[in-house]
């Protein structure tokens, strides 16, 4: 069981974060309040940008490395709030807050596990806690900037908020520009290529067009048009039509598979923003994912994305808290989730530890 008082100060470092605003890519606050975590529990740390992390004491060259990863960034608070989003508050067992909930008790909750195996000795892997920024807009300076910085990573479990199931398969995702062309004119006058009119055969092409792998974890590709924009004056046929596709990408392809079959079969121009974003997943059979099936945890596929995206190792999302509560208003993560997530945390990794 662990110590309660750990418990406790998760959640007041989960207040603190909730107060301090860390919108992707401003998150000095609340970085500096992850190393006020660590310095009190004298644990050196490192910090690059505003991604800060720590190794076990006790670590040992050749052993494996576990990476625990969380994020304290969020994404600004909707129009919907009713509740001030940086006032954390606790109601009906319920934490409220900008944050609280993604991926806030999941960071906390890591953290207190973190420390509650920082000083032990003779275990199986070593391991190194990130609390990582820029996560919810996949930025320059987030923990794929920090993987340089250390050694190679054998497994991780990356924090979201997964009701403590094991998220064994994340899809990825690129995104594609569009441009749907014609030819543009007074509107006045006769045109047989007006591309706005040419957009109505593409996007009946992007609803019926099927990926033919269907992985069994995670299912199809889902592949959604998002955003269409096009002309300027009432009075002028403009020359084309940009178009923003989303596709979500299961474990049977790559991004590369994914942008060869776009760019050789779509009615239009595309352009892929990235590729970076890869689906992830860790197998069934590794030690991680049997031990939380042993505590009664299920497993399936996770349809968002996270920073597992940029991991090159097989990775297990897990964590307090519900998804469908991630970016919605008067956010909140109910306390006993954050005590009931840094149990299962520790018993997960008793086991193979």
């Amino acid at each position: 069981m662990i110590p309660q008082e750990l418990s406790i100060q998760a959640i007041e470092l989960l207040k603190q974060l909730i107060a301090t605003q860390s919108f992707s890519s401003e998150e000095e606050g609340t970085a500096k309040h992850i190393e006020n975590w660590f310095t009190a529990f004298g644990i050196p740390f490192k910090r690059e940008n505003n991604n800060v992390w720590a190794f076990n004491k006790h670590y040992e060259e050749g052993k494996p490395l576990l990476l625990l990863n969380s994020h304290h960034d969020t994404v600004k608070p909707n129009n919907a709030y009713t509740r001030d989003p940086f006032h954390p508050h606790i109601e009906d067992g319920k934490l409220y807050g900008l944050g609280s909930n993604d991926a806030g008790g999941c960071l906390v909750s890591l953290l207190a596990t973190f420390t509650h195996f920082y000083d032990k000795g003779d275990l199986k892997y070593n391991i190194v806690m990130v609390a990582s920024a820029e996560e919810e807009s996949s930025g320059p300076n987030g923990l794929n900037s920090v993987l340089k910085r250390l050694p190679l990573i054998d497994v991780a479990i990356v924090g979201e908020p997964t009701l403590m199931n094991l998220a064994i398969a994340e899809k990825g995702l690129v995104v594609f520009d569009g441009k749907i062309k014609g030819t543009p004119s007074h509107a006045a006058h006769p045109n047989d290529d007006n591309p706005i009119y040419n957009t109505i055969d593409v996007l009946k092409w992007f609803k019926d067009f099927e990926f033919e792998k269907v992985s069994e974890v995670l299912g199809k590709v889902k592949m959604t048009v998002t955003q269409i924009n096009a002309g300027k004056q009432h009075n002028v046929v403009p020359s084309e039509v940009d178009i923003v596709v989303d596709v979500r990408v299961n474990d049977c392809y790559s991004n590369e598979d994914v942008n060869t079959l776009i760019q050789e079969n779509a009615p239009c121009e595309m352009n892929a923003r990235s590729l970076r974003l890869n689906s992830s997943s860790i197998p069934q059979e590794h030690e991680l994912v049997q031990a939380g099936i042993s505590l009664g945890r299920s497993t399936y596929g996770s349809p968002t994305l996270s920073d597992q995206a940029v991991l090159y190792c097989p990775s297990l999302k897990l964590g307090p808290g519900d998804s469908t509560r991630s970016h919605s208003a008067n956010e909140f993560i109910y306390v006993n989730e954050i005590e009931e997530g840094i149990e299962i945390y520790i018993k997960v990794l008793d086991k193979v530890l």
